[in-house]
């Protein structure tokens, strides 16, 4: 038998290499996961490096790894199969959606056998989230749900510190004085610089469709941790330098200050290097020995048990339709500015600016800044989802596609119940990036008017009819109502400028 470990599944601590003995691993880099969609540079070096770091690492442990490096699966299956004819192979189900049918094909194909296994690099096992939801199931539920059976943040039956959410403690906005902690930067070493190298040279400019208009020379240095070793290092920095502030300051926005107290995790999390429940426990490990603020630790644990779980089953219960959900009906085109950061509004152009040289942005940026604009300008999901695929070092399809089609853009109400559009107002309350910007956050119209305001307004009287009687949309839809016609077509003029500036590039 032959343990088939995919490039997100890069690890020992659960699934089929840690229970096996002296079984081969195969493991494919197959570039066509590369090609096929556009990627920001920093993925594919995160992705490739740490395979081919894993399969080091497995060798000096005395492993027997085949590693094939192909155009396709395919051709990786086919090199397999003449050395070792009908070989079964065991590998945990991949999180993408119909990847389980397209590797058990490729194997039967070359008179193989696969046997996938239950994916053990998440919390929350399918039959477990199945047996648990009901026909309206909902996030805070699930996260309770998770609560009580890992026991964690529990005192008996009920949460530590008698409340299941400190979000309302969670929305400070940092002093003049604020100095965010540096984040943690991993040197590559010469596997990882072999890397770079070939990425540069092979996928800059290299797609039809190429991200940032196949201008990759302002990207940063690769710095993202693509070992176990440098991923625990990481979880260490996060715990002893970040966790203390990261919940008083989870959504705030500053300039030049890409990192802040986040975690910076996500990038060995999706790799497989980490395991959630090791950085969930390593957290709580390092509150009750340090007593450090409960807000910051349960705003942690919800991202990683109660969010980052929650988005994988409903991608998995929601797909494919998932991918395609348009229920408002939205239809433009994703501005050019998202790739080049080209624009005169400075919360856009700071955060693309960041998207652009490292792959990256907090969720806050990426849900009231990007998505946020994208929403309200009337950009189809789908078409913000592929931007978001190819422009994070930490874009899966599993987990970028519940979140920008159904959070940021509300595609759909599986996952959310009201839309996260706002004004400037929103942007203003947790950024510095209003104070110095071309246009009045106070404005909704005229010349230099802060182009969120008449979107979101306009937004809210296109969809008025669908989103009217949401129970959410109360208060806002009466400040609507407060607004005579002649505001309401002043409004609609506006917002029509917006997106006539958008789309020259003029915006």
């Amino acid at each position: 038998m032959t343990v088939w470990v995919l490039g997100d599944q890069l690890t020992r601590e659960v699934g089929p290499l840690s229970r096996a003995d002296d079984e081969r691993v195969l493991m494919i880099e197959a570039r066509e996961f590369a090609r096929k969609l556009p990627s920001h540079p920093h993925k594919l070096v995160a992705v490739f490096a740490a395979m081919r770091h894993f399969r080091d690492e497995l060798r000096a442990d005395n492993y027997t790894v085949e590693y094939h490096t192909v155009e396709t699966f395919g051709e990786g299956l086919d090199a397999h199969f003449a050395d070792y004819p009908g070989d079964r192979l065991e590998c945990m189900r991949p999180a993408s959606h119909g990847a389980d049918e397209r590797l058990t094909g490729l194997v039967d194909e070359r008179g193989g056998d696969l046997a996938l296994v239950e994916n053990e690099l998440f919390l929350c096992a399918p039959d477990e989230f199945d047996d648990w939801a009901d026909e309206d199931f909902k996030q805070e539920d699930f996260y309770r749900m998770m609560r009580r059976e890992t026991g964690y943040l529990m005192a008996g039956d009920d949460p530590v510190g008698g409340e299941w959410n400190y979000d309302t403690e969670n929305r400070e906005f940092p002093g003049s004085d604020y100095e965010p902690p540096d984040a943690p930067w991993f040197e590559p070493d010469d596997l990882t610089e072999t890397v770079v190298e070939w990425v540069d040279e092979a996928f800059s400019g290299g797609y039809d469709e190429p991200p940032y208009g196949g201008d990759w020379a302002d990207q940063e240095k690769f710095g993202w941790p693509v070992t176990r070793e440098a991923s625990l290092a990481a979880l260490d920095a996060f715990v002893e330098e970040r966790i203390d502030k990261f919940g008083p300051y989870q959504d705030a926005m500053l300039t030049g200050e890409a990192t802040m107290h986040h975690a910076l995790l996500s990038v060995p999390l999706n790799l497989g290097l980490l395991h959630p429940r090791e950085v969930v426990e390593r957290v709580l490990d390092e509150y009750e020995a340090r007593d450090l603020p409960l807000a910051s630790v349960e705003g942690f644990v919800r991202q990683v048990v109660g969010w980052r779980e929650f988005m994988r089953h409903v991608y998995r219960r929601e797909m494919p339709e998932l991918a395609s959900a348009n229920q408002l009906d939205a239809d433009r085109s994703l501005p050019e500015l998202y790739w080049t950061g080209e624009t005169e509004m400075n919360c856009l152009a700071e955060v693309v600016d960041g998207v652009r040289k490292r792959g990256y942005s907090h969720h806050i940026e990426r849900l009231m800044v990007l998505s946020n604009f994208a929403t309200s300008f009337g950009v189809r999901p789908a078409a913000l989802n592929r931007w978001f695929h190819a422009g994070y070092v930490d874009a899966y399809h599993w987990v970028t596609t519940p979140n920008v089609v159904g959070m940021g853009s509300f595609g759909t109400d599986a996952l959310s119940t009201k839309p996260y559009v706002s004004s400037a107002n929103y942007i203003d309350g947790m950024s510095d990036f209003c104070g110095d910007c071309a246009y009045a956050k106070t404005k909704t119209v005229g010349e230099n008017a802060c182009p969120f305001n008449a979107l979101y307004w306009d937004f809210l009287g296109t969809h008025e009819e669908r989103l009217r009687g949401n129970g959410r949309m109360g208060l806002v839809y009466s400040h609507w109502d407060d607004k005579d016609e002649d505001e309401r077509a002043a409004i609609r003029e506006r917002a029509d400028e917006v997106r006539a500036l958008a789309d020259d590039g003029d915006l």
